[in-house]
């Protein structure tokens, strides 16, 4: 259910999402210990793996070095010592784009680790610590590596105790004895720099000041201005920037009561009253004060609870917001909508009202009336998107600041949308007169519905475009900028612009982001951008995983949503350099 809601509040929120290009697929990690050992024994475990059916992920030594292979990487502790690490046997698969077969791993798979107990061991339990790396990937499309911790619980027993061995169906299976060499470090496609995903430099932002940040695509113009007001302080301000908490309520009450003026809603109001047997339908005021309460209900409860949703699980939606199948699916569906407004096809929700409890008089029905104004609510996403964005970002800063009541201010603005319902749907006693106008407002509205399709049909087909991401170009795009003069290295690029009192371009890339090329090699190429930042100390920060630490820190620093992300930052301090020592005669 939680998936579905997620699902179609994207018709309100998507476009708000449709640069945040990462999604990380995790998988559920088992690990296992065969038996307890005894101290100069042996002991074997295992890892294992499973992922969704349709996915998988590439082997622990792949074909093409530019993928990201499957790594486990184990600390021991003192007295216990990995003697060999088995991978399972990789499957050859095909893929269209790809000149040899990968060689993957399916979605269920076990990694064997040998273990060997030092002699003089304590009896008792010994903690083996370890992380998995891996980028699950399906037929066509590989999401976001992942590395995930795993911890085993190693039971050493005394020397004369009797071994009991658990799972032999995973054991039996597993190669032991091969040969294979344990794996204790992971590489990515690009090593140098790798180094700015690091720790180093996060403790000298605190020495630096946010002034602007951005992300996705952003043309030669979009960034020119991005760089223009963040040198002039020329700040985009929020509408509850500097408002106390009752202006917040009136302004976002307001902005939910203003949502029935957009073309979206207005012409659709004596219609959807006529469908859900309120207003002249309903036989009396009493009624159709009623069932226009309902659908106002409806209305108000859709985008709260999908404003909450969306706060709490704002990741989830970059991730449904990613598949090109659900964008295509919202244009289709726009796109019927649309020929329904030509006459093209029919759509007629009334003839639904007897099943949904409408009496033989014509009545409407409370369930019809909420069903309608939940759906209302969705098909008008796409007008009322701007409105509903300001309002769910400011939720999710308040939120996210501890302020737990900020999840209600979706709700708020829900109540202010549905406050006109009910009033409409009792006094409203006659529907306008038919005529050409009523054929033109569809016309117009059928126009309007049509872009809005061809708006989400664009981002699919530029998703569908960018499914297969070659690491090897984003290295060499990378690559490129650093021989132009750009930093690896976060606390080199830091140090260097504390010194010399320089403004910074951070530039937030991953090996999967294909938007990160299409940038490096377009915008930031361009003459005109590249004059524009000649006077700064730009850095190349590589944040392989948003959601995990060390990238987490400096995501959250920035306010970056997706990737590529671009933040310019200032000094708060003037560098002092340290005064030389000088020796004493």
């Amino acid at each position: 259910m939680r998936a579905l809601a997620a699902a179609v509040a994207l018709l309100v929120v998507g476009p708000s999402l449709a640069f945040a290009q990462f999604r990380a697929v995790r998988a559920e990690l088992t690990p296992i210990i065969e038996s307890e050992a005894h101290p100069g024994g042996k002991a074997r475990a295992a890892l294992l793996v499973r992922l969704p059916e349709t996915l998988h992920v590439q082997s622990n030594a792949p074909r093409d070095a530019s993928l990201i292979p499957t790594v486990l990487t184990i600390t021991p502790p003192d007295g216990v010592r990995v003697s060999e690490l088995v991978f399972p046997k990789a499957k050859d698969l095909e893929q269209a784009g790809q000149s040899q077969p990968l060689a993957v791993f399916e979605n269920e798979f076990a990694i064997g680790v040998a273990l060997e107990v030092a002699a003089g061991t304590k009896a008792g339990t010994v903690d083996l610590p370890g992380e998995l790396r891996y980028q699950a990937c399906d037929d066509k499309l590989c999401y976001a590596p992942v590395t995930s911790p795993v911890r085993w619980t190693v039971t050493v027993a005394p020397p004369d105790s009797r071994l009991t061995r658990s799972r032999p169906d995973i054991f039996d299976r597993i190669a032991f004895g091969s040969g294979s060499a344990p794996v204790v470090a992971t590489t990515l496609p690009v090593t140098k720099p790798a180094t700015s995903g690091g720790d180093d430099g996060l403790a000298q932002l605190r020495d630096f000041t946010v002034v602007a940040s951005t992300g996705g695509y952003r043309s030669v113009d979009d960034f020119l201005t991005f760089i223009k007001n963040a040198e002039s302080g020329v700040k985009e301000v929020g509408w509850f920037e500097g408002r106390g908490p009752l202006a917040i309520l009136l302004l976002v009450f307001l902005g939910g009561l203003a949502l029935n003026l957009t073309p979206c809603v207005l012409p659709m109001i004596p219609i959807n009253l006529a469908i859900i047997g309120a207003g002249a339908k309903a036989g009396s005021r009493s009624r159709g004060f009623v069932l226009g309460a309902v659908y106002g209900a409806a209305m108000a409860l859709v985008y709260g609870v999908l404003g909450v949703i969306v706060i709490t699980t704002a990741s989830t939606f970059g991730t449904i917001n990613a598949s090109p199948w659900f964008n295509l699916g919202i244009a289709i569906v726009f796109v019927v909508l649309a020929l329904a407004m030509f006459d093209v096809l029919t759509i007629d929700f009334s003839r639904f009202a007897g099943s949904a409890g409408a009496s033989g008089s014509g009545r409407g029905s409370i369930a019809l009336a909420f069903g309608m104004g939940a759906i209302a609510a969705l098909l008008a996403g796409a007008c009322v998107a701007p409105v509903v964005i300001q309002v769910v970002l400011f939720s999710s800063d308040l939120y996210s600041k501890g302020t737990v009541l900020a999840l209600g201010l979706p709700f708020l603005l829900g109540i202010g949308m549905a406050v006109p319902w009910p009033i409409a749907g009792a006094g409203l006693t006659a529907l306008p007169k038919p005529g050409a106008w009523m054929v033109r407002v569809k016309q117009a509205f059928g126009v309007f519905i049509l872009a809005t399709a061809a708006y989400y049909g664009y981002l699919s087909y530029g998703l569908f475009a960018d499914r297969w991401v070659d690491a090897k170009e984003v290295a060499s795009s990378v690559e490129e900028k650093l021989k132009a003069g750009w930093h690896a290295s976060l606390a080199e690029g830091l140090d260097v612009a504390m010194r010399e009192q320089k403004p910074v371009l951070l530039d937030m890339w991953a090996t999967w982001c294909k938007n990160c090329v299409v940038m490096d090699r377009t915008t930031l190429a361009d003459p005109a951008v590249t004059k524009a930042l000649e006077g700064y100390v730009k850095i190349k920060y590589q944040a392989e995983q948003l959601d995990e630490h060390p990238a987490r820190t400096v995501v959250e620093r920035v306010k970056a949503v997706g990737l590529p992300t671009y933040a310019i930052l200032r000094p708060t301090v003037t560098f002092s350099p340290q005064p030389k020592a000088t020796s004493s005669k």
